[in-house]
């Protein structure tokens, strides 16, 4: 909303990635200097969607969501019985249970984190 709405629109922003600290503030520091680690060309009229990948993860996570707004919990639904006949067990019950080791495990971690991303 904010980068849409509320600051500047540039023809490029420059975008930062790293493993790690160190690799982080190289990122920033060639930027400084006017290398540029990476770009995103900005296009009018096009919308684009970021899927969060491992680390963004929590017990419970849109579980107040889901009990709030029913085209949440619906979107929610949809996605995860159709991850769940590819799965052994189910991504809700890992997602909404609160149970940290079973939701770091990568199956899950992935597949809950997408079916929270779809359905928001």
């Amino acid at each position: 909303y904010s980068l849409a709405l509320a600051r500047s629109a540039f023809g490029h922003r420059a975008a930062v990635t790293g493993r790690d600290r160190a690799e982080l503030l190289s990122g920033l520091e060639q930027l400084a200097t006017g290398i540029t680690p990476g770009t995103v060309a900005a296009e009018e009229g096009r919308t684009a969607f970021l899927f969060t990948g491992q680390g963004a993860q929590r017990p419970g996570m849109g579980r107040e969501l889901y009990g709030v707004f029913p085209v949440f919990a619906a979107a929610f639904d949809a996605v995860c019985a159709e991850l769940d006949r590819h799965l052994e067990g189910s991504v809700r019950e890992v997602v909404f249970d609160g149970d940290a080791e079973a939701l770091d495990r990568t199956v899950f971690t992935q597949t809950g984190l997408f079916a929270v991303e779809v359905a928001l």
